[in-house]
């Protein structure tokens, strides 16, 4: 079972969250004064979309750390001759890799793409 988002719970009535909702926008809108309870309404509504933004902007502003698009870029040596195809040391990690121009084992070389698992590698 996931852990993810749901308006209905299991047995398909409303979960809690969306009651919780729900009952907040009708006393804001029928006990608070005439005007007072769709500004709070609207207020609410425009403080979730900015903090909606703010989360989606801040998720997005690094980079992954995980996985190996992450090794693009990285520094390793060749761990066997890359003519083109071999071994590479990245990170204390062995990886296939293919060397366009080719390079003898020991050579300092970087990550330029993946594929698959893969590396696509040059000489530094």
């Amino acid at each position: 079972m996931g852990s993810g988002f749901s308006l209905t719970s299991s047995w398909g009535v409303p979960s809690r969250e969306v009651m919780l909702v729900l009952i907040a926008l009708l006393l804001a809108v029928f006990v608070l004064p005439s005007p007072w309870g769709l500004v709070s309404v609207a207020v609410a509504a425009v403080l979730d979309i900015a903090e909606t933004g703010l989360f989606i902007w801040w998720s997005k502003r690094r980079k992954a750390t995980v996985g190996v698009d992450t090794l693009v870029g990285k520094v390793g040596v060749a761990s066997s001759d890359l003519w083109p195809q071999g071994q590479v040391k990245i990170r204390g990690e062995l990886w296939q890799a293919r060397c366009a121009g080719g390079c003898d084992a020991g050579t300092r070389v970087v990550v330029r793409a993946v594929e698959g698992l893969l590396l696509v590698v040059d000489p530094a």
